[in-house]
Formats: C-alpha cells, sequence, structure tokens
C-alpha cells in the first residue's frame, strides 16, 4: 500500500523546530522527500547567530526513520535565497509539489511603543517570506504547465493565526502580517487553480517557543500534570501537523483558498466574513445624522473591546 505522498517533495520553511519541525516530520511520514529550511537563530525575535544545526538536525531525523530529506540554513524573507531553496528542491527531487510555509519571529510590543524596525521585521520574515517562497513555486508550476505538462500537482499551505481572526493588542505586526497571509493565500488560490495548484491557511495552536508565555498557564493535561506516557499535550504540535499532511495531499485537491483553525483534536473552517447588517439612506446620499441615528442604536450595548471576527461562535480566543 502506497503511502498519500508517496513520490512527492516538498518545502517546510521555519522546519528547525516546534511546529515546522513536526510538519516536516509528518509529511516525511506520510511519504514526501523534504527540504527542511531554517535559519537557525536562537531567538524567537530574530536575534542570535544563524546556524544550520536546526536544519540539519531535522533532515538527519527523517533519513534516520527512512525518509528522504535534505537541509537548508537561509532567510525566506530574503528573496535570492527563496530562490535558491525552491531551486535546491527541484535539484535534489526532480520537482516541487508541497510548499508549507512557517517561518516567522516575533517582536511584541502594544502599538503607541512599537518601534519602525519591530514593525518592518516582523511583516518581512512573515509576510514577505510567504510572498518569496510562493513566488518562485508558482513560477516552477506554471512553467511546468506552460512547457505542456499535464496534471502538475502543487500544494501550498501557509500558516496565519488567530491574532488575525480575534485581535491581540500587543501584537499588532503579528497580527497585521498574519491578516496579509490570508489575503496572500486566498489571492494564489484564485489565481494557480486553473494550474492544478491549491492555497490554503491554517490557524494553529501550539506550545512552542514562539508561544511559550502565551501559553504558560495552560496546563499540558486536564489535571494540570506533565503529560505522561502516551498522553500527549493538547497545546503540541504534533495535533497541527496531519492538518497540512492532509492539505499536502492528492485527497486535498478540492480544497482551496480555505482557513482553517486547528489544535488539540479541533479543526474549524472558518467562513469568509459575511454582512451582520445592512442599511440604506432615505435620500440621495447619508448625512451625519442619519448615520448617527442607524449606527450608534446598533453599536450600543456591545463590549468596547468586541472586534468584527466571528470567533465568538467558535469560542476561539487568543492565539
Amino acid at each position: 500500500m502506497s503511502l498519500p505522498l508517496e513520490g512527492l517533495s516538498a518545502i517546510v520553511t521555519g522546519a528547525g523546530r516546534g511546529l515546522g519541525r513536526a510538519e516536516a516530520l509528518e509529511l516525511a511520514r506520510l511519504g514526501a522527500a523534504v527540504v527542511v529550511n531554517d535559519y537557525g537563530q536562537a531567538g524567537r525575535d530574530g536575534s542570535g547567530a544563524a546556524s544550520s544545526a536546526p536544519a540539519e538536525a531535522v533532515a538527519e531525523e527523517i533519513r534516520a526513520a527512512g525518509g528522504r530529506a535534505v537541509p537548508h540554513q537561509g532567510d525566506v524573507a530574503d528573496f535570492e535565497t527563496a530562490r535558491g531553496l525552491v531551486d535546491l528542491a527541484v535539484r535534489e527531487f526532480g520537482k516541487l509539489d508541497i510548499l508549507v510555509n512557517n517561518a516567522g519571529i516575533l517582536r511584541d510590543r502594544m502599538v503607541f511603543s512599537m518601534s519602525e524596525d519591530e514593525w518592518d521585521s516582523v511583516i518581512r520574515v512573515h509576510l514577505k517570506g510567504h510572498f518569496n517562497t510562493t513566488h518562485f513555486a508558482a513560477a516552477h508550476w506554471r512553467g511546468r504547465a506552460k512547457a505542456g505538462e499535464r496534471g502538475v500537482y502543487g500544494r501550498i499551505v501557509n500558516t496565519s493565526s488567530e491574532a488575525f481572526l480575534a485581535g491581540s493588542a500587543g501584537q499588532p505586526n503579528y497580527a497585521a502580517a498574519k491578516g496579509g497571509i490570508v489575503g496572500l493565500t486566498t489571492s494564489t488560490a484564485l489565481a494557480l487553480a486553473k494550474y492544478g495548484v491549491t492555497a490554503n491557511a491554517i490557524c494553529p495552536r501550539a506550545r512552542t517557543r514562539m508561544t511559550e508565555d502565551v501559553f504558560a498557564a495552560v496546563p499540558a493535561t486536564k489535571g494540570g500534570a506533565e503529560p505522561g506516557a502516551g498522553e500527549l499535550d493538547p497545546l503540541a504540535p504534533e495535533h497541527v501537523a496531519p492538518l497540512v499532511g492532509y492539505l499536502a495531499s492528492p485527497a486535498a485537491g478540492g480544497v482551496n483558498g480555505q482557513l482553517l483553525v486547528v489544535h488539540g483534536g479541533m479543526v474549524a473552517i472558518v467562513d469568509r466574513p459575511k454582512v451582520a447588517a445592512k442599511f440604506d439612506t432615505a435620500k440621495d446620499a447619508f448625512t451625519y445624522e442619519e448615520l448617527d441615528g442607524l449606527l450608534t442604536p446598533h453599536y450600543a450595548g456591545r463590549p468596547a473591546g468586541e472586534t468584527f471576527a466571528a470567533t465568538e461562535v467558535l469560542g476561539l480566543r487568543k492565539g
């Protein structure tokens, strides 16, 4: 019996630790050959010397389990580095089939205290990093289709966040980048569908070095103790990886331009924004007075911090 991803090749960015590592291991377990990308900096804020060690360790872990993997140490927010990453996959495995964008950093601060560099650096790594790899992967798939290849196979899985859905007061840069990734995903999904390529985004919750303070108070088990033998932390990255494996597979060929929240044995499909209320002017154009009479009562009594997102329905909050 063949594996779901047998014969396919994948790139996973930010795969040296945490979510990316779990995703790379899962894709390999399902049969894919994997390029393990990581810049290798020690700090979750992008600080520290870059290192090839994290990517090499995960690639070796995959090979030790009988899979195929090569490491790639590089910053995907650099345009030419992203080009080289895609070229490496094609050179090593003959083609690229799957792209999982996961690389990111955090530089949290309230909007009134955030520096220009703290804004720019997070947007650069998350949003530009997603664009860079997507650009070169998309060009690869389009080129194959234009050359007459039939049945081009392509899967993109991007990483957004509930910080975009529900807001996150101390993360205006991160929330904006993650919202931008959703826009990039839906645009890419429309542009590449005719070539046989799908693009989807996930909002994962997982206990990693990126979220260690966010989920510090969340117990690792229902009883609050450390997980025992065979017991998985509800926020373990291993809860997220199977969805990535599914979205990368032939079975998900009909899933395109979607946003899914995933954590702890739960997957929620997020619908596109819907109109909650509609008002028409009684005259040719609205006046201030008319809008005051319509909108002020509509919002009266709502909590001041309530956002437009439909996360109340899902019971989702910070992530």
